[in-house]
């Protein structure tokens, strides 16, 4: 049996801020925990990045996968991280394991892997539509429990709306919410296409569970046009009449939803509305509902895919600000001085490990 990293839940030390953080003779930075990334497609890789580069306490340790050709296992080896292309079964298997485990493949994987993880005690934080755990959007509930084992980031749509139908039901009672998420055909890999219906029902089930609307639903648009789109996303809530007509209600409701677009854009700088939230007065073919209608577009940073891709950005953003914060939460961080910082990081690539490049492929893109 493999036996347990001495990871952050079992440790006293805590790492420094970014500004104090040292690095190992590999490169790697010394964080207070470390982390696998399984599914070395577009959001692994994209990911991948986001850790090394802005993670205030986590050190990305291991890409693994099952293709020894992945463009993401041979930039994770070239940049110091133990990459393998024998799957979950390897990396359970070693004598150190992650404390995270960022799960990028599919939901039908995570599913199967899901009490792999647990049994080992690796907290996972899931980028597929699965749903083993509970739903998780940063700017909405963060008052979920951080003890949990299991995270699920629900889907890109719903990282880029839900927060935006949490801001309207907070004013008002939401008995209705539609999104709509358009993305570019070329950010989405085979994990996103596979998942298509899992994509809407998860979508559709955190607009009620995190978003607060009674009735939720979820589209999807694969967009194939040249120069590829940003990702957009219309959101329409149904709303009661008063809110539809000028006056304090309705400017509780604009202050609630751009203050919410404000704390997205903490961690997701291209996140943005095409313009002010739309009113329609109420109509009979909507129960006597009136409605309002938010436009957002999301610009990713670019850490690994074009800025187009912001669907990748959103979702892998959000991944990583949860990983910092149940590390934080676990290694309860707030007044302890900077200066300690965990086991040193191994830099060395597994013999499996890959140096033959070829296009992105694979996992939940």
């Amino acid at each position: 049996m493999p036996r347990p990293s001495p990871g952050w839940a079992r440790s006293p030390l805590v790492s420094p801020r970014r500004t104090d953080v040292t690095v190992t003779s590999g490169g790697l930075p010394r964080r207070a925990a470390t982390a696998a990334i399984v599914g070395p497609g577009n959001i692994g890789t994209d990911l991948m990045f986001k850790l090394l580069r802005r993670s205030d306490w986590i050190t990305p340790r291991w890409m693994i996968g099952v293709d020894p050709t992945s463009d993401g296992l041979r930039r994770a080896a070239s940049i110091g991280l133990t990459a393998s292309a024998e799957g979950v079964d390897w990396l359970l298997a070693q004598d150190e394991l992650p404390d995270i485990v960022f799960e990028c493949t599919s939901a039908k994987a995570h599913a199967a892997n899901a009490p792999r993880y647990e049994a080992a005690g690796i907290v996972a934080i899931d980028l597929t539509p699965a749903a083993v755990g509970p739903y998780c959007c940063p700017p909405v509930n963060l008052d979920l429990n951080l003890d949990a084992m299991n995270f699920n980031m629900i889907t890109c749509g719903g990282q880029a709306t839900t927060p935006v139908v949490a801001a309207v039901s907070r004013v008002v009672p939401v008995p209705y919410a539609e999104i709509v998420a358009s993305i570019a055909s070329k950010s989405a890999g085979p994990g996103t296409r596979a998942n298509i219906d899992e994509f809407t029902e998860t979508t559709a089930t955190a607009l009620e569970v995190v978003g607060g609307a009674d009735k939720g639903k979820a589209i999807i648009i694969l967009n194939p046009v040249e120069p590829p789109m940003k990702m957009r996303n219309t959101v329409f809530c149904a709303i009661p009449p008063e809110a539809a007509e000028p006056g304090p209600l309705q400017d509780q409701l604009n202050q609630s939803i751009f203050a919410m677009r404000d704390t997205v854009r903490e961690y997701v700088p291209g996140y943005s509305f095409r313009a002010d939230p739309q009113y329609d007065h109420a109509r009979d073919t909507w129960n006597g509902m009136a409605r309002v209608a938010v436009f957002v577009e999301v610009i990713g940073r670019g850490d690994y895919l074009p800025d187009y891709a912001g669907n990748l950005d959103i979702i892998t953003a959000a991944a990583a600000r949860v990983g910092d914060l149940v590390v934080e939460h676990r290694q309860g961080a707030t007044g302890i001085p900077a200066g300690a910082v965990s086991t040193p990081a191994s830099s060395t690539s597994s013999t499996s490990s890959t140096s033959n490049a070829a296009q992105p492929t694979g996992a939940q893109a």
